[in-house]
């Protein structure tokens, strides 16, 4: 009789076994399920915004139109269906690839693309950015992939993540081995930040043996959608500084803001603002993406992370890793060039983008608004203010009939109330439970993406299951 084969289940990398992803997990399965039964689903779980009707930029398109065809430029007519702008940027990332669309690029990405993102930081931050410590990557997701591979070494190196946390982190981190350890945000405190309990998570972790090597910051938040403070954003800093933490911030929703009082401010400007020793000490990894923001353009996944305060040596080494997978794909890369350096003032294209992008920001802004006071306006359900991002996490005060009844069906109580919702509603959204929440406390996260005029009608529909759920198993515990 043969033995076992290396991809039986029982014999795979027990790291592999361990990775939760509940972005995509358990819900998403089932959903996909009743859609195939031919149920309408309203697919609130993951940031994708092209899926949920945003119409894509008109720019973009054109430029990487004319590249991906660029035997379109020799048309006596392109002209007339493309304006001028459009065709002078298409012909300039030509020059800068002269392989073409279909070539691979350099390993850590074009060098004229890196050089645009290097000023377009330049111009955010007031500080200059040298385009050899950007590297052009597959989404943000694969440049998060790579820097945590590159730090965590075995089981006993920890990574501080907030809670709750987007699940790449969670994910990552089980995959390479590591321990994830929490810091909690306080959702009574608008989801803000404790150092407190921050430093007492980092002791807890270390009285376990474990050596905490980086801290991740999420700004705007993911689930949570809040905007960090520049005073915030020092502390966080001055922490890293003094625990000798890697800060790992993850900036991918910073065009998305929909309040006025804390407008994005970047780690890495704050860190430069402060000075010696912690602006030439600390060491950060700051990720971007064409996939959220306005743009939304998810599919084609252009990403870049940048690094400060790298020693040459291990930047080196990334590169090499970065060398195995060849090339970061060269659409996307043309999409980040053309986020961080879109039409300006005076080009024939700029009103039409201005336009359309405002357009988009001004309808995520009403949308994020009339989502939270829907969620408030519900029996036993409290919903801070989406501040930035593209969610919003509401909290679920669950009767305890309800938690029993999930518990004898084998259930998390949140997601036996998403189940629920999903197959009364078709909403599909994400349990708390994916992204990490306090013990006895109940979430879900949805996001603010479905047509502005869908709105009304699915809070109205999600106010209905709710209400009458509540009803169910508030008023009949004895049942």
């Amino acid at each position: 009789m043969m033995g076992r084969k290396a991809l039986d289940y029982e014999e795979l990398n027990e790291n592999v076994k361990k990775v939760q992803y509940a972005v995509r997990g358990e819900l998403y399965l089932r959903a996909s399920e009743l859609q195939k039964e031919g149920k309408r689903i309203i697919f609130t779980n993951v940031g994708n915004p092209h899926a949920l009707g945003q119409k894509p930029l008109t720019f973009p398109r054109q430029v990487v139109a004319l590249c991906q065809a660029p035997f379109l430029l020799d048309d006596p007519n392109v002209g007339l269906i493309f304006p001028a702008d459009a065709i002078a940027r298409a012909k300039h990332y030509l020059s800068l690839a002269p392989g073409g669309l279909g070539a691979y690029s350099d390993s850590r990405g074009i060098p004229g693309v890196r050089q645009e993102v290097a000023e377009f930081i330049q111009r955010r931050d007031g500080y200059p950015s040298d385009p050899e410590l950007i590297y052009l990557t597959d989404g943000a997701s694969k440049g998060v992939m790579q820097m945590l591979n590159a730090i965590i070494r075995n089981e006993r190196d920890g990574i501080l993540v907030p809670v709750p946390q987007y699940p790449l982190y969670s994910a990552a981190i089980s995959l390479f081995g590591g321990s994830l350890v929490p810091y909690y945000l306080e959702e009574e405190a608008n989801w803000g930040l404790d150092l407190v309990s921050t430093r007492q998570s980092v002791a807890e972790a270390r009285s376990k043996g474990i050596t905490v090597r980086a801290m991740v910051i999420i700004n705007p938040g993911n689930p949570t959608g809040q905007c960090l403070s520049e005073a915030n954003i020092r502390e966080l800093l001055n922490f890293c500084y003094q625990e000798n933490l890697v800060l790992l911030a993850d900036e991918v929703y910073q065009q998305n803001v929909y309040q006025d009082e804390r407008p994005f401010i970047s780690a890495r400007k704050v860190m430069f603002d402060m000075g010696p020793p912690v602006s030439r000490e600390v060491q950060l990894i700051s990720f971007h993406t064409v996939s959220k923001g306005y743009w939304g353009e998810c599919g084609q996944r252009g990403g870049y992370f940048e690094m400060t305060n790298i020693p040459p040596k291990t930047v080196d080494e990334i590169y090499k890793v970065a060398s195995i997978a060849l090339s970061p794909n060269v659409p996307g890369q043309i999409f980040m060039g053309l986020m961080v350096n879109p039409p300006k003032p005076g080009d024939i294209s700029y009103l039409k983008y201005s336009a359309e992008s405002k357009s988009i920001l001004e309808s995520l802004r009403r949308r994020a608004q009339i989502m939270t006071d829907g969620f408030n306006s519900c029996r036993n359900v409290v919903c801070n203010f989406t501040e930035g991002a593209m969610y919003s996490f509401p909290q679920i005060r669950l009767p305890q009939r309800a938690m029993d009844v999930a518990k004898s069906a084998g259930k998390a109580p949140d997601v036996y109330y998403c189940l629920k919702l999903l197959e009364a509603t078709g909403i599909s959204t994400v349990p708390g439970s994916g992204f990490g929440q306090k013990e006895g406390v109940f979430h879900l996260r949805t996001t603010i993406l479905p047509a502005e005029e869908d709105m009304p009608a699915i809070m109205s529909s999600f106010k209905k299951f709710n209400d009458s759920f509540m009803e169910q198993y508030q008023n009949h515990s004895r049942l």
